[in-house]
């Protein structure tokens, strides 16, 4: 079993066994009047997600990153041929039990693919979850579980609405998008207009991964893994180069106006401490380069309620998806009684 500390405290893994469980689709249609705060209307017509669990269990709500979607867990028997984005966390038996919980896993706003760039906030999203929860009659939930932009929505869902949600299990995310992480994002935004504005938009989204993928990881990991020797003459790769490009140029899980709407978004997050009536379990990876470890402590100090996590990783911001039984650690945590 993996031990993590919280709050000066050492707590355990518990192991279960159970069935599997294939989630179902939940659209929720987006009221014609429904307005983004910047005044713009979504071109989609409806919202959707994925629900798992038993029908009268505790509702759960589960985000990842911008890179999740709406499946959490994927079965071999299921029509999805990838994973879903949190396998070993959530499952029949694991941390987040699909056998004991109702999981809503989420899509985020705007579709792919994207026709513009919208001006979206959590706040936003959060507003369209709540959709989805009224769709399938869930006035209060038990949990939002969130990690990175997931856990951002988590906040602003809680500060929109404080009644009704009764806990948070925030992994690295904070009230604030901060100022140094704006700074490489907003860099990524130039480098997918660059590419866009010039005929190869593929080419841009390339080399943003690539510029992205620095800041999702720790310096000591690629120290660790990448201090090789120099290439025989200038321009050629280095090993890290190699490394960011492989994963820069296999990267197609968005496009421009949907990579640069999400990214914004994140830029825009602001949250409200003392707005948010419920538990909070925060979870903070001091390694990580997008989220400061002291940004998360002061998150957890304007709380009302909460319970601050260190989560010691390597992986830094990408931790939440590395590190899959200190999250189980974390998430089971969050949700016993």
């Amino acid at each position: 079993m993996t031990d993590f500390t919280v709050t000066g405290h050492t707590m355990n893994a518990l192991t279960f066994t159970a069935p599997d469980l294939i989630g179902t689709d939940i659209t929720a249609p987006i009221p014609a009047d429904f307005r983004l705060q910047s005044g713009m209307k979504l071109e989609q017509q409806d919202v959707v997600a994925r629900l798992y669990g038993p029908k009268d269990a505790p509702v759960v709500v589960a985000a990842g990153g911008i890179s999740a979607g709406r499946v959490l867990f994927a079965k071999e028997d299921a029509t999805d041929t990838a994973p879903g984005w949190w396998e070993g966390v959530a499952g029949p038996g694991e941390a987040l039990d699909l056998n004991r919980f109702r999981v809503l896993s989420i899509e985020f706003a705007p579709r792919l693919p994207a026709s513009q760039i919208y001006t979206i906030t959590t706040h936003d999203q959060a507003r369209l979850v709540k959709l989805l929860l009224d769709q399938i009659g869930a006035e209060k939930i038990y949990s939002f579980i969130g990690a990175s932009y997931g856990a951002m929505i988590g906040l602003a869902f809680a500060e929109l609405y404080p009644d009704a949600v009764e806990r948070l299990c925030v992994i690295s995310a904070a009230h604030r998008a901060h100022p140094m992480a704006t700074a490489f994002r907003g860099l990524q935004r130039r480098l997918l207009v660059f590419g866009k504005e010039n005929g190869k938009p593929a080419e841009g989204i390339s080399l943003a991964r690539q510029l992205a993928m620095t800041t999702y990881r720790s310096d000591a990991e690629f120290s660790e893994r990448f201090d090789g020797p120099p290439p025989e003459a200038a321009g050629d790769n280095y090993v890290v180069c190699g490394y960011l490009r492989a994963r820069g140029d296999a990267y197609s899980a968005t496009d421009v106006n949907r990579w640069i709407s999400m990214s914004d978004s994140l830029d825009r997050h602001r949250v409200d401490p003392a707005k948010i009536k419920a538990k909070v379990f925060l979870a903070a990876v001091p390694t990580d380069r997008l989220v400061p470890y002291d940004d998360m402590k002061a998150l957890s100090e304007a709380l009302t309620d909460s319970v601050f996590i260190d989560f010691p990783s390597l992986y830094g911001h990408d931790a939440f998806l590395k590190e899959i039984k200190l999250v189980s650690d974390i998430v089971r945590t969050s949700l016993e009684k």
